[in-house]
């Protein structure tokens, strides 16, 4: 199987290449039966979408465009969503298993008690998103995506790797961070730092970490005064 890694971080892609599985073309993600398998669902423009006790297995979604997305109590293994444009999305009470969001606009989402095991976020914008209770049970990438002013809130994030995003005004609250690795990321304006414990960096983003957390305390530094 194919792996995408960064450092210490592997993350099993979805199988779609292997001998015998073909791909089927459909024109809707909800299955009828509550389970669609081995498809390829393209260029979707929705006004809605809403799909509730969906299993979606091995499959390739592109080019979707959706006004308002409600996804709830969805299965999704082995797919490959890329290129699409999922505004005001809420995607609930679901589990996601090897599975790749590439270059996709995820903005203003709001994930809520998702788990993640072996997914890939690549080259994906989700600015002003909130992730509530987010386990990731297995390695979770996120690459080359813009973060800015997304909150992450009560969740596992232990096995998380996010390189070369942007953490613009990127928020931490509550939730366990052990063994989240924020190396190849600028971290002078993280929020909630108190929530960091046990993260790992590089030596030299400390000092990032510090200008985060002096923009955070509201420091007043004395020579300021001192020059009034």
């Amino acid at each position: 199987m194919d792996t995408r890694t960064i450092r210490r971080t592997s993350v099993t892609l979805p199988a779609l290449d292997e001998p015998g599985l073909r791909l089927s073309p459909v024109t809707s993600l909800d299955g009828g039966r509550g389970r669609v398998a081995g498809f390829h669902y393209a260029d979707g423009d929705l006004r809605a979408l809403d799909l509730a006790d969906v299993h979606l297995l091995d499959g390739r979604v592109t080019g979707l465009k959706a006004r308002r997305a409600h996804l709830e109590k969805l299965r999704v293994d082995s797919v490959e969503f890329t290129g699409c444009d999922l505004a005001s999305l809420r995607w609930t009470d679901s589990r996601i298993s090897r599975a790749v969001f590439r270059d996709s606009r995820l903005m203003g989402a709001m994930f809520e008690d998702v788990t993640l095991d072996d997914v890939l976020f690549e080259n994906c914008k989700l600015d002003h998103s909130v992730l509530t209770r987010v386990r990731a049970t297995g390695p979770v990438i996120f690459s080359r995506c813009s973060l800015r002013e997304t909150t992450f809130a009560a969740a596992d994030l232990g096995r998380v790797l996010i390189d070369g995003c942007d953490l613009r005004l990127t928020e931490f609250e509550g939730g366990n961070h052990r063994g989240l690795d924020l190396r190849g990321n600028t971290l002078s304006q993280l929020r909630g730092l108190s929530a960091l414990k046990r993260i790992v960096i590089d030596r030299a983003q400390s000092l990032q970490l510090a200008d985060a957390l002096t923009t955070e305390l509201a420091v007043t530094f004395g020579e300021d005064l001192d020059s009034d």
